[in-house]
Parts: structure tokens; sequence; C-alpha cells
């Protein structure tokens, strides 16, 4: 409603002594002048500019007759001002225009300046005026006056003798009548007998009073602390007219406020609280309406210590109310208590240090013109024992002025049915509909949108997806938009502010005329012709009505109330106006598609049809009466109607209504009269006419019946007119706020499948719920409702000195105004289940599933009742939690919510959540057996919390298992972690739920520098992860770490490894060589030492062509097929080499890093793409690794057959004719497009691509080659041989087998294995025929060796120097031959072989050599 903005400004009065010191601040009342007393001055100020105008000090001879000022009133015409004196004078001062000079300030503008042009009433507008202040009658009622009021034209006066003067501002002795109130009768209610009781004691009398016009009467407080109201029973004010009604049960009433448009009377009491009071319309009794007071939940130390209530001041608009107290402080509520703001706790009350602050204690206060701004006299509190002694005694006076910004809801009731957010401010508007240029969306509102939420909200759990932003909840941000200075200038302050459906047009209307702004060209439009403006004044509010204005305005020439339709496209113009004539003042309006519904001053509400009309170029709009329907009978005055709007809510909900079309067009009014919600609908009780002529409006024309009260305390109402079949219950609802009561939802209820209602069932009902913010929007088909909240900041800091304490920077916090959202369909399905309507909130959740919070509206609504019901001291005898919990089984989120909600509530309410649930065991076979391993997760934590160790570590083990299979890495990492947990009795650490885990910054390093580390280290060099809101705990660091590394060796570590041991033998036996390697980089198992271990039993191959088969379709290798032209090409004679297949370092290091480190991979993607890129782009080459690893862009180049002068180490070397593959083709040397390739080379070229597969299987195939080949299972070497079709990787092989004593076994294998190859190569894939002649030599070789050997040995690792020098020759040779087509090359398992038992011997510093950048492991 109102928010605080800023920090308050400080006015300075006149310097002068401690006792002439202002304390009392009075309006009058248009809000333009405010009258400050000091003992012995009356001050005229001025509001915009605000600035002193004249004082008038009274003589010091005259000032001890009358005694010093105590109070002071307003004529209505704001001509005079009465003031009240101690001594009991009352003081009447005219206030005239000083005959010389007019203006008292003058804006000066420099030559030339538009603001010079010649405007009417612009000299009035921009300056202050001159005004002089003259004592004309001086009254003397010998009594020390206690109360002032102006009631009409008399001045009503209430003195400490018990009397009531009623005084004629004019002429007052022969106007002068004393009641006595002792002869007032007072009584419950105004049926009780006349004969009420007196106020039978002489001393009584009233304390402070205040006149209800819309009530006639005014409200008093005694001194003795009874409340009343005082109303005459005729028009004649005497005592015998008078009748008085009093509440029995205050006693200690201090002062009173009245609010005129909802007939409210707030009396502040001693023990700090209010009461607001209203008057029953039957009976005339006082019914206690509602209370404002502090919460110890709120305010726990200061609540019960605010003292007495000081002042209450309702706000211009009579939406808001001001409490200041005894001890200080402000609180602001809505006028049926729902509390905005209060300055006794937060940053009001402590300073950044902790140090708790004086309140502000305020002496008087009074609201400036539309609420904009608050001007309060505080108290000038003693002497602060840290300042200087010096700094008070000159301190000046002053005045504060408190900013507000308020929703335009408070003024303009017609904005209701919108789905925006609009505050408006005293020279800028707040928007939450983000920037024009997105919330343009071609299909119309923004509501067709789907919308997530970005913001920071209650319920944002992390992982919604971003498409498709809604405009409305965009950002924290509010769009600003200043409101033009020209306008401004002449038209201050903004009364009314409206917004477009696709908010992206802005009307507002100030003193005059008013103006309209688009967002999408930021310009403002202003009437060209400034008399027109200033001829009219907006009075019943604005609409906007597609691209029309629509506004009731009175023209100022013309004495003319009128309705006018402007285009926003058009010039600013009466002449492209729509204007229809009215007969009495608007005071409100609204629109409803094509109807706009306007209410007027005569108690009549009036409906017109709006339309398009173009006539020739111009587009104007027309506008007919439709129907015409006078309220006076329902209606006491027209100033208790708050708002008015057309609906298509009904009691009916469309089913029992013959003809549905009726039901959306059952236009029934919704009348708020001083918040009691009435609603009239059409009568279609008579006969359904059907016209099919040509008069439409005839069915529209339905009189309506009498009004129904359907809610009390309203303060707004929403509505839309849209319809949405999938969303029924939420856009055909009704929605009220009703200040301290929270909200409340008119639904309809639907019977399931179109059956018929039951008679006796209602169609609709109204739920009440709380939420915490204070709704200013309702998105209906979001289930969200929007609103702003005040926020502040402190900035004391930047003054430290103490003589600096005075500064409204330190004294005051810097107050700025956030946006906010809350959803509240868990409220709704909760009082649906409350009141055994499961079906429909079973229908309502349905249509609401697809909303990205629906998830968190669950377990909000689980853990609310949860909460309740297990912490309730008495026993429940009809408890909700079974019921809820049932209700969530209809879901399929149902596991995720029981445990997201188990984990976010205390231990000790766990059985009693598990009761209603059922057992957290069967729940975790259930996640199981859905496949929803990471709920699983969370229901281990629980398991682990209420089982015992043993029940758990099953469990676990269970999902172990289940997450291997599944290849979820980042999860065994979490179960490894867990299971040591249990296993060191460590169960204060539980695992986290785990997430995706973060791209890790180096790449595919990984894997080399933690292969060799034990597994029980493992977890420690995982990459931490980010944890998203739902999953709090995160993994343990530090000592918890370092321990399991102490207890590597412990049975646990044991268990796990057997685990792990038994997953890779699976996957071996298998022939699952992808997934192996993806399981040893993913957990740092130790492949090499395990195959050592395996290498005659699980990692044997028995049978090679499946497992060749197998390899070609797990790697996406194609089979080799036979080329149609002659095998010969240019390639074999080493004519061109192609250096541009060279791995990064990353690469070779550990291609299956890469499973789960983007964490945008899906699952599904991820196991299907794991060989996602590692490192960089792979299109870069490591040349001259002397100098160091340098990144280059691939080419292709010409290259003569100068072999031997490249260095051994050189990528150059380390490539091979048919490595072109998979977009390496990138840059291309400007010699090589110039050859000419004859048609047979590029035939084999393409043969070459064809065969290869893609380029990261080929990176996979090698890592695995070389890992093999260290861990000496050379039967499977042989295999990646045969599939990469490279015949130096069999010599190698060979040349392993021959240099040691290998185990005669495994060559027998090879031996009988390449034979198999062979057979099946000649039946099914002739396209091996070829490499496998090639390799005939090796084979040939093989079968000597196999025959040499008369017993198998143990295979003995090879010396570090021995295999330099035989890869070093090796190479060499290879190099220099060329033989069979293809150029071997230095292979990684050589080159892997030298890295990797260097690695083990100089363990100790091989950090030292990362750094430096001279690692080196080229494989390609």
């Amino acid at each position: 409603m109102y928010f605080l903005s800023g920090w308050p400004k400080r006015l300075l009065c006149p310097p002068g002594s401690a006792a002439e010191a202002p304390f009392h601040i009075q309006s009058d009342p248009q809000r333009a002048f405010f009258a400050v007393l000091a003992p012995a001055r009356l001050s005229i100020w001025y509001s915009r500019p605000s600035v002193l105008i004249v004082t008038y000090k009274e003589p010091a001879k005259s000032s001890t007759q009358f005694g010093s000022y105590k109070q002071t009133e307003w004529r209505p015409d704001s001509t005079m001002i009465a003031v009240s004196t101690a001594n009991g004078y009352i003081l009447f001062f005219h206030i005239t225009s000083s005959r010389g000079d007019k203006y008292l300030y003058e804006p000066v503008y420099p030559k030339g300046s538009p603001q010079m042009k010649g405007t009417p009433h612009f000299k009035e507008e921009q300056c202050a005026p001159a005004l002089n202040l003259e004592m004309k009658k001086i009254l003397d009622l010998q009594a020390p006056i206690m109360s002032l009021q102006s009631i009409l034209e008399d001045l009503l006066v209430a003195t400490s003798d018990g009397f009531l003067h009623l005084i004629h501002w004019e002429g007052m002795t022969n106007g002068r009548k004393a009641i006595n109130l002792c002869t007032v009768p007072f009584s419950v209610d105004l049926q009780s007998s006349r004969v009420g009781s007196f106020l039978g004691f002489a001393d009584v009398h009233i304390r402070d009073m205040e006149y209800c016009a819309t009530l006639d009467g005014f409200a008093v407080v005694f001194n003795d602390g009874k409340v009343g109201f005082i109303t005459p029973v005729s028009s004649r004010f005497t005592a015998e007219q008078l009748h008085g009604v009093w509440p029995q049960d205050v006693v200690d009433g201090t002062c009173v406020a009245v609010n005129n448009k909802y007939r409210l009377m707030a009396f502040g009491c001693a023990s700090g609280s209010v009461q607001v009071y209203t008057i029953d319309n039957t009976t005339g009794a006082m019914l206690l309406s509602h209370k404002l007071e502090l919460t110890a939940k709120q305010y726990p130390d200061i609540w019960n210590k605010t003292g007495a209530v000081k002042l209450i001041r309702w706000s211009p608009d009579n939406s808001v109310v001001i409490v200041t107290w005894e001890y200080g402080g402000l609180s602001l509520w809505s006028v049926f208590g729902a509390q905005l703001i209060c300055t006794l706790g937060g940053d009001f009350a402590y300073r950044s240090d902790g140090t708790k602050k004086d309140p502000l204690k305020i002496n008087s206060m009074s609201w400036g013109a539309e609420g904009y701004h608050l001007w309060v006299i505080s108290r000038f509190t003693s002497q602060p024992t840290d300042c200087e002694p010096d700094i008070l005694s000159i301190k000046q006076p002053s005045i504060l002025l408190f900013q507000f910004i308020k929703s335009v809801l408070t003024v303009n009731p017609c904005m209701s049915n919108q789905e925006q957010v609009l505050l408006q401010g005293e020279d800028r508007l707040y928007l939450n509909c983000g920037e024009a240029s997105q919330a343009q969306s071609p299909q119309g509102p923004s509501h067709s949108q789907q919308k997530s939420i970005r913001e920071k909200s209650p319920f944002t759990d992390g992982g919604l997806e971003s498409q498709g932003l809604s405009t409305l909840l965009g950002h924290r941000h509010w769009h600003v938009v200043q409101i033009s200075s020209t306008y401004l200038e002449s038209n201050w302050p903004i009364r009314f502010s409206a917004i477009d459906k696709l908010g992206q047009n802005i009307a507002v209307a100030g003193k005059f005329g008013f103006a309209h702004y688009s967002l999408l060209t930021k310009k403002w439009k202003l009437f060209g012709n400034i008399t027109q403006e200033q001829n009219m004044i907006v009075t019943g509010g604005l609409a906007w009505w597609n691209d029309f204005m629509v506004l009731a305005c009175y023209n100022i020439n013309d004495r003319q109330e009128e309705l006018r339709v402007y285009l926003r496209t058009s010039n600013l113009d009466n002449a492209f106006a729509h204007v229809t004539k009215a007969q009495a003042e608007t005071l409100l309006l609204s629109v409803f598609r094509d109807m706009v519904i306007v209410f007027r001053a005569d108690c009549s509400i009036c409906l017109y049809s709006i339309e398009r009309k173009s006539e020739g170029s111009n587009t104007t709009a027309g506008i007919q009466v439709l129907q015409e329907v006078s309220m006076s009978r329902y209606i006491p005055h027209p100033f208790l109607v708050v708002s008015v709007t057309l609906t298509s809510v009904s009691t009916e909900n469309g089913i029992t209504l013959k003809m549905p079309q009726q039901a959306r067009d059952a236009e029934s009014i919704m009348l708020n009269l001083a918040g009691q919600l009435i609603m009239m609908q059409r009568d279609r009780s008579g006969p359904q006419i059907r016209e099919k002529d040509n008069k439409p409006n005839q069915r529209k024309l339905l009189p309506f019946c009498p009004p129904v009260v359907l809610a009390q305390s309203v303060e707004n109402v929403w509505t839309t007119c849209r319809a949405n079949k999938q969303k029924r219950h939420l856009l055909e609802a009704l929605w009220l706020s009703c200040g301290g009561a929270g909200m409340k939802v008119w639904l309809p209820l639907f019977p399931r499948d179109h059956r018929k209602p039951h008679s006796f069932l209602s169609q609709r009902i109204m739920l009440p719920f709380h939420i915490n913010i204070y709704p200013l929007a309702v998105l209906f088909e979001d289930a969200l409702v929007l609103g702003a909240v005040n926020d502040t900041l402190l900035y004391d800091s930047l003054y430290t000195r103490s003589s600096a304490r005075e500064h409204l920077e330190v004294l005051f916090p810097f107050c700025v105004v956030e946006r906010t959202s809350q959803i509240y369909l868990h409220h709704i399905l909760r009082q649906l289940l409350v009141r055994n309507l499961g079906e429909q909130a079973l229908l309502l959740a349905q249509s609401c599933a697809a909303l990205p919070y629906f998830p968190h509206v669950l377990e909000l609504m689980l853990h609310e009742v949860l909460e309740e019901e297990a912490t309730s001291r008495e026993p429940i005898p009809d408890p909700l939690l079974p019921t809820v919990a049932k209700f969530i089984t209809e879901f399929p989120l149902f596991l995720q919510t029981v445990v997201h909600c188990a984990r976010k509530t205390e231990y000790a309410l766990w059985n009693y959540l598990f009761a209603a649930v059922g057992n957290p065991k069967d729940l975790f076979e259930e996640c199981l057996m859905a496949q929803d391993l990471d709920t699983a997760a969370s229901y281990l934590i629980i398991l682990q919390n209420m089982e015992v160790p043993a029940v758990s570590r099953q469990h676990a083990t269970l999902l172990f298992n289940t997450a291997l299979e599944q290849g979820k890495w980042d999860l065994c990492r979490h179960m490894i972690r867990f299971l040591k947990a249990i296993g060191s009795g460590d169960s204060e650490t539980p695992p986290s739920t785990p997430t995706a885990q973060e791209p890790s910054s180096s790449g595919g390093f990984e894997f080399f520098r933690n292969r060799s580390i034990s597994l029980s280290q493992s977890a420690e060099s995982v990459p931490p992860s980010k944890f998203s809101l739902q999953k709090t705990l995160s993994m343990p660091s530090g000592p918890s770490g370092k321990r399991w590394s102490k207890d590597s060796d412990c049975a646990e570590n044991m268990y796990i490894d057997v685990m792990l041991w038994r997953h890779a033998r699976r996957l071996l036996e298998d022939v699952r060589l992808k997934d192996l390697g993806c399981f040893a980089a993913q957990l740092g198992f130790e492949l090499i030492s395990w195959l050592c271990k395996e290498r005659t039993r699980a990692a044997r191959v028995d049978n090679f062509v499946i497992a060749l088969k197998r390899l070609h379709k797990d790697f996406l290798w194609p089979l080799p097929i036979i080329p149609a032209s002659s095998i010969n090409s240019p390639f074999k004679n080493g004519k061109y080499r192609t250096v541009g297949e060279q791995l990064l370092k990353s690469q070779a290091a550990n291609p299956f890093l890469s499973l789960e480190i983007d964490t945008g991979i899906s699952n599904i993607q991820r196991s299907q793409s794991w060989f996602s890129n590692t490192g960089p782009a792979h299109h870069e080459t490591d040349t001259a690794s002397s100098h160091g690893p340098q990144m280059q862009d691939a080419f292709l180049s010409p290259l003569s057959n100068k072999g031997d002068e490249c260095s051994i180490g050189s990528a150059t070397d380390l490539t091979e004719s048919s490595s072109m593959v998979d977009g390496d083709w990138t840059v291309v040397d400007e010699n090589f497009s110039t050859l000419s390739l004859t048609q047979s080379e590029l035939e084999h070229i393409s043969m070459e691509l064809a065969s290869k597969g893609p380029h990261k299987s080929q990176v996979q195939l090698r890592y695995l080659l070389h890992v093999f080949m260290e861990a000496g299972c050379l039967d499977w070497c042989v295999v990646i041989g045969l599939i990469l079709r490279e015949s130096s990787i069999i010599s190698q092989v060979l040349t392993i087998s021959q240099s040691s004593e290998v185990d005669g076994e495994m060559l027998q294998n090879i031996k009988t294995g390449l034979h198999a190859v062979d057979r099946w190569a000649s039946t099914d894939c002739p396209g091996y025929k070829p490499f496998l002649n090639i390799i005939k030599p090796q084979v040939q070789k093989l079968n000597e060796i196999t025959e040499e050997q008369a017993q198998p040995d143990a295979f003995q690792p090879v010396p570090t120097g021995k295999t330099c020098e035989q890869t070093t020759t090796r190479a060499e040779e290879s190099r220099g031959s060329s033989c069979h087509g293809s150029i071997p090359q230095i292979e990684a398992g050589g080159g892997g072989v030298v890295s990797r038992k260097e690695e083990d011997a100089s363990s100790g510093d091989e950090e030292e050599r990362f750094q430096d950048g001279t690692y080196d492991c080229s494989v390609s």
C-alpha cells in the first residue's frame, strides 16, 4: 500500500531558544498549507516548494494573558485559523494575500527556455504565495480547551469543565451553544431506551475528539479513558438531541482518529494498542473491527514497552493509518490492520555495530498532499551522553518530511483486474514489468508466455528452467519511470495513474489534465494546447481500453461532467477525443472487456459499451449508454464506495445455466462499500430471450438482483476476464485482500466429469488464507501473489564522530522498496482438504502441476501441516497429515516431496512424518525401482539417522551398485564417502544429495595426477561441487577427509574395493571397454594395478571376434571395406605427411574424465555422449615440444620425406597418413590447395576417412591401449591394434613378448585369437584381410615364440632404460622402413610406458614437472 522511500528530508525552522521550538503541525483541508505552532508563534508553511511563508509572533504582554499556544484548526476554505491557548482563549486569524507582491518565491528561468511561454495559472503553480496573518477575534471560554474540531461552518470546542461549545466561524457570539456532557445520555446502542446512563460524575470532560462526516457524529475520548461516539439524533445540535454510544471494554483510551471512507474510528490506548471500531448499521452500537498491535513474535524486546499511543493519523486517501507512541517510533498499517512498516525494529532501531538507537519521539504529525509526505515535528530528547554539550544548545529546530510511494490501487482501484504492480511516487512511477522490449510478445499479453521465477523469492529451488521468462517476475528491480517534469511543474501532485494490459503504456493525471508515456519509445505525450489541459480535472480515475484511455473528468469552462476517450497514437488534443456528457460527478470508473462501468455522486451506476470506430484515416472510440442502476437505497453516502468493478463471477458456475455462454458474460457488479463487498448479479429468473436480430445488446440488458454481501473488511478485489479451460478454478475465482486477516478466495467448485452437481452442494466456497506479504497483484494462472516490501540499508558507518550523531543518515536507515512474490496454492489445497473437498483439491492441483514450483507447493503444504500437528501440545482429534500424505501420493513427485520435507524438518518430527507417509525403507526401495537414484540417496540420510548402521550400509551398497551400473559417477563418489563414514563410525556427516559437477578447470590432467594415489584419497581430489538449495549438506573437508586416508587399510576400504573390482570385472567380461574407461577415470580406480592382477583371469580376451565386434559398436568405429581402386596411393611413398591429428595433452591424459563435467548435459545425453570434449578444441597441435607446449591451429601441409632431420619428440613424426579425420581440415596451407590430386588419390583419401571412427573414439582407444600395454594385457593390445589397423602395435606386442618372460598362455591365446579373426574376416568381413596380410610376418614370429616357450613364466616389468632404447630404435626403424602402405609410428605404448615409468620412479617431483609444463605424454 504505502512504502517509505529514501531518507526523510529536514526543513529548518528559524533559530530560537528551546522554548520557541515548534511542537504542533496541522495541514489545511487541501494540504497545501501547514500551520506550525510554537509556544508563542504561529507559522504558515507551503507544501511545494516546502518553505516558510509567514510567522505571527505573539507580543510578550498578551502572551502572558493568553498563555502558550496549544492547538490549531483550519476553516474548511483555508481562509481562517483558530488557535487555542492554555488559559482558555481561542484566537482567530485571517489569512490574506499581501498587497504588494503576489508571490514570495518565484522560479527564475533562463531566457528562451520553454517554461517562459505564456501558460495560464503557470505562476500560481510554480511559486510560493505571499500571505499575511492577522488576528481578527479573541474568544474567552474561561476553561482550558481540550480539543478543537471544525464541523462544516462551525467550530466545536471541548473544554475541561465538561462543556461542548459550538461556535460559528463568523459572528461567534450569537451562535454560542454550550452543551453540558452530563446531560448527554450514553448507552450501549441506539435501540436501548432513551434513558441511557449519564456521565454522572462532575469532573468528566472530553480529552480528544474527531468529527466523522459519513457517520454524522464525533468520536470522543474522555479523560477517564472511556471512549464513545456522540451523534445528533435529529439535525439540531442541542443537548436534548445528542445521544452517545460506548463500548464497555475500553477504559484506557488516549486519542482518536476517524476514517471517513471506511467509517472506522481508531482509538489509541494506554496499553499501546489501537482499537478500531465501526458502527453497526442496524443497532447503532459500536463494534470492534480489529486491533492494531505489535506482536511479541515480531518485536520481542519492545512489543509491550511502547507506552501509550500518542497520535493516530489516517492518510488522505483513507487507505493507511500511521501510529506513534509515547516511547517514540512510527508504524504504518493498512485500513484493516495489515502492518506495512514499523520503525521500532531492524535497522531503524539498531546501528550497524549492534547498539540500540533512541527511537524518534514525535510530538505532532500531519500527512501532505496525496499522502506522498508525512510532516513530523519530533520532540527533542534529553541531551545524549556522548555528545558535546554545545551541540544541542545551538541546534536549530526542524520539521522532518518522510517520503512515501504508494500503490496505485489506493486511488485508482480499477487497476485491480491487471497483473502488473504499479507504484506511484511524488515524481516517478515504479513498474514490475521488465523492459518493454522483452514484454512485447506478438501473441498478446504476457500471461500467455510460460512464466518461471528468476527473482530472489521464497520458492526458487535453483533448478528451474529459464526459458520463457515472465516479464512480470523477471528480476528484483523496478522499472522506474520519471514523470515528465513539464507536466509536473503545473500539475503537481499526481493523483491517478494507470497501466495498460500489456504493461507498455502508462497514463498519469495530476491537478489538471493528464499525460501518457510509452515504455517502447520512452517518451511522454502531453497536451499540445496547454489551455485544454488546464481546463479539465480528472475526477473518477482513468483506465486503458486497448489503445485508448478512458477517463472521467470535469470540464471547467463548460462546468460539465464528462466521460472522455483519447487514442494513444494520435496527438493529445480534444479534437481527437470522444466526449460523452454525464449527469453527475463520476467518482469511480472501471473497464471490463468492452464495457465501462461508472459510479457517480448520485449513487447511480452506469454501464457503457465502448467500441472502436474508424472514420476515414482517424480512429476514434464510440461510447453508448447500456444501462443505469440506482443504488441510493443501499448506499448511505457515495464517498463510502471504495471500488466498483464488473466481473464474470457469479454464484452459478456455468454448469447449471442453460446457456454456458451466459456464464462467461454474467457480468455481476462488485461494489466495495466501506470494506463490505457487495455483489449484484444479473437477474436470470425471468424468460431468457435470445435475440438473433441486429440487437446484440438485448441480452446484456437484464436487470440486476438485489445486492448480496460476500465479505467484510475487504481492501482490494482482483478478478480477471480471461478464460482458460485448464485452469478454471483459478481464473473464475475472486481474490480478496482483507488486511490483517490475510487474503480470501471465492473459489468455484466444479463437479467431476461434467456430472450433474448435487443440489445441496454450494457452487462456490470462500477460503481464507494468510500470506507474508501485502498483496498488490494476483497472477491468476500462475497461482502467485505479487507485492512489495520495504527494505532498509544502513549508512551510519560513514559518520564516526560523535558530533555527527544528529545526521539524518545516522538517525535513519535508507529505505528502498523491493519487489516480492509468494505462492498461495498450498494454502488453498490445504483449506479444501480440511473441508473434505479432496476431489476439488485434486482437480485444482492437477491443473497447476505444470508450474515450475509445483513440487515446492506440495512440499510447503506437507511441511506446514507436519510442523503444526507434530509440535501441538494438545492431541489433535482429526489430524490432517494422513490426508495430506494421501493427497501427495497422487503425484509422481511423492517420493521427492517427502524426503525434501523431512530433510528440512528437525529430526524429532521424523517419526510422526513417516508414520503418515510410510516406512523410509519401503520408500527407498520404491526410488530404486523407479530408477530415481538422487532421491534414494536422500532417503539414505534418513535411514542412517533412523536405523542401525548395518541397515544403512545394506541400502547404501544397493544404491552404490545401481549407481555403478547406471554410470552415475558423482553419486558413486558420494556413496564411497558415505560407506567410509559409516565404517569409521563417522555418522555425523551424511552424504550430500549429488548434483552435477562443475566443469573442471584442468581438463583431463586430473587423471594422470591422481591415478597412482590410493582409492582412499580419491574423495578429496574430486572437484567440489556447488549444491543447490535443497541439497544442504556439502562434502566434508579438513580433518574428516584426512582421517579416511589414514584408515585406508581398514576393512571398510576393502569392502568398497571389492565392490569396485567386481564391477570392473563385470565390465571386462561384457567387453564394455568404453564403460570401463569411464568408470576408472571418474572414480579414480587404479585400473593398471588391477589389470596386472587380473591379467590371466578377467582381463583375458576369451573371444577375439566378439571383442572386436563389440569395440566397433561401442566406439562407433566403422568396419573396414576394400577400396575399389588400386591400393597404391601417394601417401605410400611419403609424398604428403599430415599434421593435425595431434592430441592435446589433456586429451591424451584422460579422455574419460569428460563424462559428467558439463553440468548442462542431462543424464540421457551423458550416457550417449560421454566423450564430449575434455580440454579446449581438439584442432590444436603440439609442435616442437622441446620449447614447451605451445598451442597452434591445426594445418595440413605437404612435406618432403626428410623424416630423419626431425627431432624424435616432434609432433610431425607422430602422425600417420590415415589420421585425417573429423574436421581437422580447418586450416589448409596455400601450397596444398594448388596441388592437383588424381582421381585415384582422392578416392584413396576418402577411403581412409571412411574407415576411421570419430576422433574422440580414437583418443580413447589409444588411451586404453596405453593402459593395457602398461598392465601387460597383450591380448587386449592386439585387439585394439586390429581395430586401429596399425601394424606397429602388433610389432610392439611382439617386441615385448620377445624381450621378456611373458606368460605363454597369453601368447597362445593371442595366437588362437588372431587365427579366429582371420577365419571371421575371410567369411564375414573381407575388409580386414589387407591388414591381416600386412601383419602376417608378425603372426609368423608369434607362432615361433609360442613354440619356443616351454613353460610360462611370470611377467616381469621392463626396466625403464631398456624400454627407452627399444622405443627409440623402434621409432627410427619404423620411420625409415615405410612398409606396407602405412607409416608406422612411435606408439602410445612406447612413449606412454616411458612417461608412466618415469612418473612412478620420480613421483616426488611430479607436481613440479607439471607446473614447468615439461610433462609430456603425447599419444596420437
